[in-house]
């Protein structure tokens, strides 16, 4: 499966820009479990970009669900 974004890194800017678009709406649980489980299979296969550059290996991430 192929990606659209090539590395983890977002500028501030877009980041501000996400977070003020997604304040003050309301999500069940269900459907927050679901964008969840969603964004935990998308992330795993996208590499962070100081890692894919130097090392060129992608280390797992824990998706175990602990924080």
């Amino acid at each position: 499966m192929e990606y659209k974004r090539q590395y983890r890194d977002l500028p501030d800017e877009v980041r501000k820009k996400i977070s003020a678009s997604t304040k003050g709406k309301a999500k069940t649980y269900s459907h927050k479990e679901h964008i969840r489980q969603g964004m935990l299979k998308y992330w795993s296969g996208v590499s962070y970009k100081d890692q894919s550059h130097e090392n060129n290996e992608v280390e797992p991430l824990n998706t175990d669900g602990g924080m």
